[in-house]
């Protein structure tokens, strides 16, 4: 009867784990297509250029797609960091500051499209899935030296006659203008066709390799490229929604961490850089140690072993 019952709980908890998880995958979808609801811009092949463009949508959702209404806050910041005449270039830094003190990579986690796409993607069965490797975490700061170089560095200095810098991380690097972006509108504007060459090639081959990476490895844009899940990791410790860890409660199963792709350590940090807050260790938790919200406060360690 004990192990019967403890099958059942068993069980539950996997389902309603299950759940949650598809739950979070229904707003992301849901934020997707509100964010990219210009659908006439996918049936003339034309960029939305409405007054909703001129706003910034907190994930990486590229301007150049048809069907998106706001802009890209990463997009937006190259095109005018390279010079204090754009007022529009406070407003861009102010907007990230706002979202990332607000709730951090929890952007990553629910408003992200390509963080959908990432998710979907590593569904796709497939032989042996890589959790982590040599090198993983050395890796994961590439996307920081991207936020410096090609967000930053290079749009403020290298400007043209007017001071505007060149989007260089769209044009060089970024998988995500060429999803939404670039195939659409090569696809529905033949006009366009005789203007694809190396770039647009490089580009396609980038896309590519994240494509299938992502079938391998958990979130590898995010882990690795992403400017934007970069800065908004420095805000996770301190932004007013994250991750709190009762200590008392705690048995140190380990079970949160296991279900991390992220791979991190609720019981270290449960506001880690890498957390994109998606709440699969919170659900996974058998004592309901880990919580969310903007006034829990956390029983930290210190604590905990002075009331034992």
């Amino acid at each position: 009867m004990d192990k019967l019952k403890e099958l059942i709980n068993g069980k539950s908890k996997k389902d309603k784990y299950k759940a949650r998880n598809n739950v979070r995958h229904v707003f992301q979808s849901f934020w997707f297509l509100l964010t990219n609801s210009f659908f006439e811009g996918f049936k003339t092949g034309k960029i939305y250029g409405g007054k909703w463009k001129q706003l910034c949508v907190p994930g990486m959702n590229c301007y150049s797609c048809p069907g998106a209404k706001g802009s890209c806050p990463i997009g937006a910041l190259q095109a005018v960091i390279g010079s204090p005449k754009f007022k529009f270039s406070y407003y861009v830094v102010g907007f990230l500051f706002f979202v990332g003190a607000l709730i951090g990579r929890g952007v990553c986690g629910y408003l992200c499209p390509f963080g959908l796409v990432q998710d979907l993607l590593h569904k796709i069965p497939f032989v042996k899935k890589i959790e982590t490797f040599k090198g993983d975490k050395a890796l994961r700061k590439a996307k920081y030296l991207i936020l410096l170089v090609f967000v930053i560095l290079l749009p403020l200095f290298l400007v043209d006659i007017i001071g505007q810098g060149a989007p260089y991380f769209c044009k060089l690097i970024c998988p995500v203008g060429m999803l939404e972006g670039g195939i659409p509108l090569v696809w529905m504007n033949t006009s366009m066709r005789g203007a694809v060459g190396f770039l647009y090639a490089w580009k396609g081959l980038i896309l590519l390799l994240t494509i299938l990476l992502s079938i391998i490895i958990y979130r590898p844009f995010c882990k690795y490229i992403c400017p934007l899940g970069a800065i908004y990791s420095l805000f996770n410790s301190v932004s007013f929604f994250r991750y709190t860890l009762n200590h008392q409660k705690c048995i140190h199963c380990g079970r949160c961490k296991a279900v991390c792709e992220m791979q991190c350590d609720p019981v270290q940090n449960c506001n880690d850089l890498e957390c994109i807050r998606c709440g699969k260790c919170k659900n996974a938790c058998p004592v309901d140690a880990i919580a969310c919200g903007v006034t829990k406060l956390d029983v930290s360690k210190e604590t905990a072993k002075a009331k034992v």
